[in-house]
């Protein structure tokens, strides 16, 4: 397994018809509950006052990242910043 820190910085378009919007909202919440259920997205948290989060996966391979992150409905609205994570060998188990 790998295990990656992805920030996700969303930002619709204000001009986007409004039933659009709440149609990809809903269908992106669905498809990260789904992910979360699997263990493939382990953490799932809000930068506060941002529409973004912080988000930890838990992957066979970057590549599979890759195709999750792609999947996403909001995906053509987002920037993104991946770092692939390591145990710190100082960490205490």
């Amino acid at each position: 397994m790998a295990l990656f820190h992805v920030r996700m910085d969303v930002h619709i378009p204000h001009d986007l018809d409004p039933e659009v919007r709440a149609q990809t909202v809903a269908r992106e919440k669905a498809y990260s509950q789904e992910l979360q259920r699997s263990g493939k997205w382990r953490e799932l948290w809000r930068i506060v006052g941002q529409y973004s989060n912080i988000s930890i996966f838990d992957v066979e391979s970057a590549d599979e990242l890759h195709e999750i992150l792609q999947g996403l409905p909001l995906f053509p609205y987002m920037d993104m910043q991946v770092m692939a994570l390591t145990r710190h060998p100082s960490r205490i188990d």
